[in-house]
C-alpha cells in the first residue's frame, strides 16, 4: 500500500510505500519528516544522478531547522519513481 503519490519537477509520479515508511523512521530524525519528503519531490533544490544506477535520482533540500540536507533517494522502473530511503546529510553529495 502507498503511503503517497506526487508529481515532481520532471512530472514523474513517485510514491512512498508503507514497507519503505517504516525504513526510513528507523533514522530517528526522520521522525515526522513525511511533509518534508512530499516538498522535497515537488520542489527539489538539487537533483543528481546516483554514482552507479542510471535508475537512482537524489532528491535534496534544505532544511532550516537543523542547517543540513534532507536527501530522498529515489528509483525509476516502468515510468514511475518510488522511494528507497531518506534521511539527513551534511551536504549534498
Amino acid at each position: 500500500m502507498n503511503i503517497f503519490e506526487i508529481q515532481d519537477k520532471t512530472g514523474r509520479i513517485i510514491y512512498l510505500t508503507e514497507e519503505r515508511w517504516v525504513h526510513i523512521l528507523k533514522h530517528p530524525e526522520m521522525q515526522d519528516s513525511l511533509d518534508k519528503i512530499e516538498k522535497t519531490l515537488a520542489f527539489p533544490q538539487s537533483l543528481t544522478p546516483h554514482s552507479y544506477d542510471k535508475n537512482i535520482r537524489n532528491y535534496y533540500f534544505f532544511v532550516k531547522e537543523n542547517r543540513k540536507f534532507l536527501k530522498v533517494i529515489v528509483k525509476y522502473l516502468n515510468g514511475k519513481g518510488f522511494v528507497i530511503t531518506a534521511y539527513i546529510v551534511e551536504k549534498i553529495q
